[in-house]
Formats: C-alpha cells, sequence, structure tokens
C-alpha cells in the first residue's frame, strides 16, 4: 500500500517507519525543512530507543520516503495520515489549526489532481477533541467534490517504548465511516494485530472519545497513588506497603500506581486539559480530571516543600545537584516535566543549580533557565548542598554511594521517585526524604 504521513514528529515518524517495516511504500511529508533535510541525509530528528535503526533499514529497503514537497507527498496516498501537534494555548485548549491547515491542503491536492488516487481515506491520528474529525471532512470538502472518506485512528504510544507498543499494540482503534475506509485499514494493520489484540472499528466519535478517556484513566491512576501516598507519610505509613497490599487486587492491577513528582510529556497534561475543555464546553463539569490536574500540579510543589523544611525559604548561596530532566526515562522529552518545575521554584528563591541527564541535556535548555549542565552524574554533585533525583533512569538505580557522600557537600538527597530505599541511604550517612515511605527499620513485620 501506498501511505502518505503529514507532520514526522514523534507519532508521525514512528507510525511511517513502522508501516514501512511491514513492506508498504510511505512518504512523510513535512513543512520543516530542516527536519526533512536531516531526514534525507539518514539521521532521526528525535531520540526514541531503536527508531534511527527501523529507519535505517527501511529507507535503504527503499520503502519510507521524505519530502517537504506537497505534491510529491500526497500523489499516490491510498491513505493520507495527519499526524500534526495538537498543543494546548494559553487557554488551556487544544490548537487545531494544523491539523486543519493538513486539511485545507488535503482538499487542494484532491481537488486539482495532485493526488492521484482515487477516493483517498484521510487517517486522523492526531489526538483531537471529540468532532474533530467531522470538522476535517468539512474542512476538506469545502475544497473539493470528489471522493474521499475519512477516519480516526488514535495512537496510543509510550515514549521510550513505542516501537515495541506499535508493532505489539493491546488494540488498534479505528473509526470509520466507509467500508473503504474499514477495507484498507484491515489491510494495514493485519501484521501488528492478533485475537488477543484486536482491531477495533467503532463510530469516529466513540474512537475519538477512546484515546481521551484511556489517557485520562491513567493519569487519574498517577494522580490518586500520589495524593494516598502524602496521607501514607504524614500518618506513618509506607507507601510501598499500601501500594503492596493494593495491587494485590487484580481488580485494580498494578500499572500507573507508583509515587513520584506525577505526571508529565505531551500526552496526559494536554489530554486531560482536554477532557477538561470538553466538559466546560458540553455544561458536563468533568470535576474528577480537574482533580486530578489539580493534584498532579501539587504534587511537585507538595515535594519542593521538603527541601524548603529542610534548608529555608531562602535558598541564597545554596547549590542543587539535579539528576534527571526528561519527564520520564528512555525519552528526551522535557515538555511539563516535572523537573523544571522543581528547578524554577529553586531558582526564584536564590539557589544555584547543576543538572545532569543522559539525554534531555540537549532538550532542556529550551526553557531558558541559568544553570550549570553538567555531562557526567558524579561531577554534578560537586560541591552541592543536596541531590534532588527528578527521573529514574537507569545508571541512576545503583550509583557509587561513596562518590555521591564525597562530591556533596553536605550529604542531603530528595528522591522523587523512590529509586533508593529509606534505610540503606540512612545507614550510609544522608539524610534522605522520598515519596510517601518511611524508613524499613520501622515497620512491623507480621508473625
Amino acid at each position: 500500500m501506498h501511505l502518505t504521513i503529514v507532520g514526522s514528529g514523534y507519532v508521525g515518524l514512528v507510525t511511517g517507519t513502522c508501516f514501512a517495516n511491514t513492506g508498504n511504500q510511505v512518504t512523510c511529508l513535512d513543512i520543516n525543512p530542516d527536519r526533512v533535510k536531516m531526514m534525507l541525509r539518514g539521521e532521526c530528528p528525535i531520540f526514541e530507543p531503536g527508531l534511527s535503526e527501523l529507519m535505517t533499514l527501511n529507507i535503504k529497503g527503499g520503502r519510507l520516503h521524505f519530502t517537504g514537497d506537497k505534491t510529491e507527498g500526497y500523489s499516490d496516498g491510498e491513505l493520507i495520515f495527519i499526524c500534526v501537534g495538537t498543543p494546548t494555548g494559553a487557554d488551556g485548549r487544544s490548537d487545531l489549526s494544523a491539523v486543519m491547515a493538513v486539511a485545507h491542503d488535503i482538499g487542494e491536492a484532491i481537488e486539482s489532481g495532485a493526488c492521484t488516487v482515487e477516493n483517498p481515506v484521510v487517517v486522523v491520528k492526531s489526538t483531537v477533541p471529540v468532532g474533530t474529525t467531522a470538522k476535517v471532512r468539512d474542512a476538506i470538502a469545502a475544497v473539493t467534490s470528489k471522493p474521499f472518506s475519512v477516519a480516526d485512528n488514535p495512537e496510543f504510544l509510550k515514549e521510550g517504548d513505542a516501537i515495541q507498543d506499535f508493532q505489539h499494540p493491546d488494540r488498534v482503534v479505528c473509526g470509520v465511516e466507509s467500508k473503504r475506509g474499514r477495507e484498507l485499514l484491515t489491510k494495514l494493520y493485519e501484521p501488528f494485530v492478533t485475537q488477543s489484540n484486536p482491531l477495533m472499528f467503532m463510530d469516529i466519535e466513540s474512537s475519538e472519545m477512546v484515546k481521551y478517556a484511556s489517557n485520562a484513566m491513567l493519569a487519574a491512576k498517577i494522580s490518586f497513588i500520589n495524593e494516598i501516598a502524602r496521607l501514607a507519610e504524614h500518618y506513618g505509613a509506607d507507601i510501598a506497603r499500601v501500594r503492596e497490599g493494593m495491587c494485590a487486587d487484580k481488580r485494580i492491577g498494578d500499572k500507573f500506581l507508583f509515587p513520584g513528582l506525577g505526571y508529565g510529556g505531551s500526552c496526559f497534561p494536554k489530554d486531560t486539559l482536554a477532557v477538561i475543555e470538553m466538559g466546560q464546553d458540553s455544561g458536563i463539569p468533568c470535576l474528577l480530571n480537574e482533580a486530578v490536574h489539580e493534584v498532579n500540579q501539587q504534587q511537585r510543589l507538595w515535594f519542593l516543600a521538603r527541601v524548603l523544611k529542610h534548608f529555608g525559604e531562602d535558598l541564597s548561596g545554596h547549590t542543587f545537584a539535579i539528576w534527571g530532566l526528561a519527564f520520564k526515562p528512555r525519552t528526551d522529552d522535557v515538555r511539563e516535566a516535572p523537573a523544571q518545575t522543581i528547578i524554577e521554584e529553586l531558582l526564584r528563591r536564590g539557589a544555584a543549580i547543576r543538572a545532569f541527564d543522559p539525554i534531555a541535556r540537549k532538550t532542556f535548555p529550551q526553557f531558558g533557565l541559568d544553570i550549570d549542565y553538567v555531562d557526567d552524574m558524579y561531577e554534578c554533585l560537586e560541591g552541592c548542598n543536596a541531590l534532588v533525583l527528578c527521573t529514574e533512569w537507569d545508571e541512576f538505580r545503583t550509583p557509587d554511594i561513596d562518590q555521591m557522600r564525597a562530591r556533596l557537600s553536605t550529604p542531603v538527597i530528595f528522591d522523587g521517585r523512590n529509586v533508593w530505599h529509606d534505610d540503606a541511604m540512612h545507614d550510609q550517612g544522608f539524610a534522605y526524604y522520598s515519596v510517601g515511605r518511611r524508613p524499613l527499620h520501622d515497620t512491623v513485620e507480621a508473625g
């Protein structure tokens, strides 16, 4: 099959590369000339484990192509995937300008004959509020009377595991309005689905809602466990033990129930706000989602309060080491990263910051914060009054404790991801703060 992928950001490039890997001819169309030049050189513009290697394989196989020319991009597309960004604006609403601009371009390509395929299927893969795919259909129909149809196909990719998620999905959800759309999407996704990992067809509005409902539920689980962690710590309970008892209930499960600094990235914050937006627009307030968002934002400030309780409100003359800048490990994505909030608040109170991240060192400077970036995790600690861990990268899990203690000017650690154990760190002479836990020697073993 011949596919056009409009937008070669995170979703578009992963989607196009994985489809090319099953034998399809894929053209990725992007309006950013620098990005196109980079991809034409065979370079991957984003960090995602395994993506660069898979790109190279399919470029060499002649299945994956890149262009900034719209005529070339739309020419053979039987399925045209819209994969452009829908960022949250200052008012908290999804910015659909890029989606609608692409819809207009597609209409012009169909009308002019630049799209040589009769009756193409336009698939919205960008995360959009319910009703947007219908607006895309109307925008295209306003430009051309030639036949086409639309569909919605939300993505459920986890940054850091996107290739695995795409190639082995829990499910593939497709909202369709035509028999042709269903047939083409069935053929396209056949290599990726099984009886236990099904391809689901439904109406377009339900498909659009599935994406938001899924991410809102996962965000709610994260905020829930963080709220319980605060209570557990106040009352002397250990959130690790509480979680263990909770998750033994099969109805609850153990996914997305890890206390920490809260969620970040490009999906959960944006999608939770979009659900709130849809509630406001419909007159059906989404009170639970409003609370989920509020708990998430407050979690960072709650953790910061522990730093201030230890050092005081005025942090002038203090230097803090930050380990981890990305919102999660295995990605360079720093959008809505908890580290940004923590660092900004420390700076506002007069602190100096030294920061290390194995990957996001190159993306975090976009925030323009006056901090010292260090290329070695132990050098980052040199002369600092405390370490604040914001991202649970694997290299942080079993560090050289002697080096940590020798490099820090005072042995104080604020572990925002519960990477280490309280007793172990206290026994090593650290003042150690984590999330919702108490030292293991304070627990009582049953029996």
